[in-house]
């Protein structure tokens, strides 16, 4: 029984740190053959910025109970129980806050919030994942439909 707890701990922990991508060349299944209207810009300014990803507890709460369970294990030697209740307890807030420490490490990533000029003046900026590098005074793309714009190399 134990074991089945901590497996479905760990699924549920590993669930918890996948985010979404907010790259420029990842298209969801959804995204793919729509049609984008693209305009064309030239980068003003490019800052490194940290994308912090929604932590959805899941982190906290498998941590809780991993600790809980490996706490009440390390505790069963004592004579009246005390010893397995004060493991749990202490187990399951000590793992917890680890859960927490590793969704909230593993739900942020280095993204690049960029100001880019259109052809007719007008200024706009858009924050994406910093897998594709940028510089002041390179021509890009600006492709926005569905609610997404990404900002690609010309």
């Amino acid at each position: 029984m134990k074991r089945i707890v901590f497996s479905l701990s760990l699924v549920a922990l590993m669930a918890g740190c996948a985010t979404q991508s907010q790259s420029p060349s990842v298209y969801t299944a959804h995204q793919s053959q729509r049609e984008q209207s693209v305009r064309y810009a030239v980068i003003e300014a490019v800052r490194p910025v940290t994308i912090a990803q929604q932590q959805s507890g899941i982190g906290s709460g498998a941590g809780a109970v991993i600790g809980g369970v490996l706490g009440s294990l390390a505790g069963q030697n004592s004579r009246n129980g005390v010893g397995s209740i004060i493991g749990s307890v202490v187990g399951a807030v000590g793992g917890g806050i680890a859960g927490q420490s590793i969704e909230n490490a593993k739900s942020q990533k280095l993204g690049f919030e960029l100001t880019y000029r259109y052809d007719n003046g007008q200024v706009s900026s858009l924050v994406q994942d910093a897998d594709v590098q940028f510089k002041v005074g390179d021509k890009v793309r600006v492709l926005s439909g569905g609610g997404t714009t990404r900002v690609a190399p010309f």
